[in-house]
């Protein structure tokens, strides 16, 4: 016999929560236990109603949602989080992956979509827009770990953070765009360009570049032909490349 998933609505807007209702009332695979606005005591209103997953609008601040979500996964276990109505903000959709969620849906989205993304999320699926997939892809690339990098880094006092910024600067990523992957100002960004300059003795970011690659070619790494980007692993059949 198939689980039936309980789901509680949270959403400013009145008329996608009704929408919402009469679509996955619809699903015997799925279950309203309750549907809100957004108020003071609403999370006490839907730890008592126990869901397995819940919908999220983007009413209110970005602050106050991450700590919502926080409290609620604490005080239930196995919460699934879809959040509906979002911008196509790649640092918003980070920061909502970071926090436990396994749904993003966009703004222009209708309510139908928005009710096969909580069917598919009650699957076990993780959804999220096409457009953001490939952010997904980088960061994972962006992030395997380069032993070239941190042997020489340590070598030359640099730290963990100072690292990081080292393999970006690798990759030709401008100062604002290492702020978005690391989550820092571009300013502290920018201060600690200048201090890994100073501590490795090099003239400019380019020179970080071919001293990267020079120390990779030494470890046996390579990029691929003259693109200065970690080669990217060969994806399934099926998948599109980024």
């Amino acid at each position: 016999m198939r689980k039936v998933a309980q789901v509680f609505l949270l959403a400013e807007n009145r008329l996608l929560r009704e929408a919402l209702i009469r679509l996955l009332s619809k699903k015997s695979e799925l279950r309203i236990v309750g549907a809100s606005a957004y108020s003071p005591s609403v999370h006490h209103e839907i730890i008592a109603a126990r869901p397995h997953i819940i919908l999220l609008d983007s009413s209110g601040s970005a602050v106050s949602r991450s700590t919502l979500i926080c409290n609620l996964r604490s005080a239930i276990r196995n919460l699934r989080i879809v959040m509906v109505d979002m911008e196509p903000n790649e640092e918003v959709f980070l920061s909502a992956i970071r926090t436990g969620v396994v749904g993003y849906v966009l703004k222009d989205a209708s309510a139908l979509e928005v009710a096969a993304a909580i069917g598919e999320v009650a699957e076990g699926k993780a959804v999220c827009p096409p457009s953001l997939c490939p952010l997904l892809f980088r960061l994972i690339i962006e992030q395997s770990p380069v032993q070239s990098t941190s042997a020489w880094g340590l070598e030359r006092g640099l730290s963990r953070r100072e690292q990081q910024i080292v393999e970006l600067l690798r990759l030709r990523l401008a100062n604002k765009e290492i702020a978005l992957r690391l989550n820092l100002s571009e300013q502290t960004v920018k201060n600690h360009v200048h201090h890994i300059l100073r501590k490795t003795g090099l003239p400019n970011r380019f020179s970080i570049v071919d001293f990267c690659q020079s120390k990779r070619l030494d470890a046996g790494l390579t990029d691929g032909p003259d693109t200065g980007r970690t080669a990217r692993p060969e994806l399934p059949k099926g998948i599109a490349s980024a």
